[in-house]
């Protein structure tokens, strides 16, 4: 009696092994159709950015007479339109003082939430007490909530007893406009921190926390020395968010605000609506409230990335 090896179409279907999802989709993401699709997507939303840059560097006659793309058949550059709008020049219309402004509202308008975020977040996933599921889901809740039909509410309330904030820091003073900035923008943005950090940390294994309890550990040293090690990607990514969005804040800014503490988005509109004539202004002061939003953007692209596929697999 002889034997024979079955051939590879002798061998049943079921038995061959199933290639992973992830597998598939890593394969069809990196196609070279797909690829080409992507590079055709950034260079048409690069196209109008690249548009502005040029803008920024060409000389008011050009940017007045012509469109930015006669740039590369007549091409000129001039440093004038980013020294006008640093230090005012010839034209008075300076936003270093509003730069500065908003580096002021935002860090602390980025820091705050996330603090308090944390905490929370810890609290609703780790710490058993009455009522938690109701009052994280009204705190879900409150993420549909309009931004904009709270704005007048909250105006009212800075503006009266027991808060006062207003009239104690003055709408002409120098400082007038930051607390309310900061405070609104954290109010806006504890309910979607609290939720996503929230979710982050319900992935982290209950043995890990049981583990340290038992070691002796409690909830401040659980915080301290696991929790906010391990949700830094997550920390990280929501900082990013938050900080783009405070710093392109124009309506809250706008409500908010007094002169003296007014962002660069408030000048830049300004700087339109009193002088609609100077866009080669308009196109440098947007290229100065980039640079630093770009920077911040690349130093934490790690974690950024990290931050958006943590607690997406499991394992």
């Amino acid at each position: 009696m002889s034997t024979s090896t079955p051939t590879a179409a002798q061998v049943p279907a079921e038995t061959a092994p199933a290639v992973p999802a992830s597998t598939a989709a890593k394969k069809a993401l990196t196609s070279r159709w797909a690829s080409a699709v992507v590079l055709v997507v950034a260079v048409v939303w690069t196209i109008p950015t690249f548009g502005l840059l040029i803008s920024s560097f060409r000389p008011e006659e050009d940017v007045k007479s012509n469109g930015w793309w006669n740039f590369f058949t007549d091409p000129s550059f001039t440093l004038q339109n980013y020294r006008d709008v640093l230090s005012g020049g010839s034209t008075g219309e300076s936003l270093t003082a509003n730069l500065i402004n908003t580096i002021v509202i935002t860090v602390p308008a980025v820091l705050i939430p996330i603090s308090l975020a944390t905490l929370a977040a810890y609290a609703f996933a780790w710490i058993d007490f009455k009522g938690r599921d109701t009052l994280f889901v009204a705190v879900f809740a409150l993420q549909i909530v309009p931004i904009q039909v709270t704005l007048v509410p909250l105006l009212q309330l800075y503006v009266k007893p027991p808060f006062n904030l207003m009239p104690l820091a003055g709408r002409d003073a120098p400082a007038g406009g930051l607390y309310e900035l900061w405070l609104s923008h954290t109010i806006f943005a504890l309910p979607l921190a609290i939720f996503l950090l929230h979710n982050f940390m319900r992935e982290v294994p209950g043995e890990l926390i049981e583990s340290a309890r038992v070691d002796g550990a409690g909830h401040v040293a659980i915080f301290t020395r696991i929790m906010v090690p391990l949700m830094m990607p997550a920390i990280a990514a929501f900082g990013i968010f938050q900080f783009l969005w405070v710093w392109n804040d124009l309506l809250v800014a706008l409500v908010f605000s007094s002169p003296q503490v007014s962002p660069m988005t408030v000048k830049l509109v300004s700087l339109v609506g009193q002088r609609g004539e100077d866009w080669q202004l308009l196109a440098s002061g947007a290229f100065v409230s980039l640079a630093i939003p770009l920077v911040v953007f690349l130093a934490l692209q790690r974690y950024f990335v990290r931050g958006l596929l943590a607690g997406s697999v499991k394992g």
